[in-house]
């Protein structure tokens, strides 16, 4: 089987050539073989291992929680307790970030609306910036 080389993994993967190595520093990614010329050479499950943590990145799951998942992904046959756990405390997290920023959306919108399109002497959105006292939510 044909080795892959670092540009084409990162091509396939999706994923950054820096940041394939900085996966493979921190240990997400097992440290590939090497050609004779010591560049890496990787295998197609190194690419299926990348895109995994691509796609765990893109979804906001911390380097820790993929560590997980990824131990978890490499012994099948346990329970998946674990990687429910750690979905659901993303979802709360991600929650908990919907609720700020609909809190910020409805600040926005009140600055907006209170603005009289006067002088910026009077613009209720430089008041509100100047003086978040003045904000009509707290969470954002």
């Amino acid at each position: 089987m044909k080795k892959i080389t670092i540009g084409e993994a990162a091509r396939r993967s999706g994923v950054k050539v820096p940041t394939v190595r900085y996966y493979e520093s921190i240990g997400l990614l097992p440290a590939p073989s090497r050609s004779e010329g010591n560049q890496r050479a990787f295998e197609p499950a190194d690419i299926s291992r990348l895109a995994f943590i691509r796609h765990a990145r893109e979804l906001g799951f911390e380097i820790e929680a993929i560590r997980t998942l990824l131990t978890l992904q490499d012994d099948p046959h346990q329970p998946c307790a674990s990687a429910d756990a750690i979905a659901k405390a993303r979802l709360v997290e991600v929650e908990q970030r919907i609720r700020s920023l609909m809190a910020l959306k409805a600040e926005l919108e009140t600055m907006v609306e209170g603005c009289g399109h006067g002088r910026v002497g009077q613009c209720r959105v430089i008041e509100v910036l100047a003086d978040h006292g003045q904000c009509t939510h707290s969470h954002h």
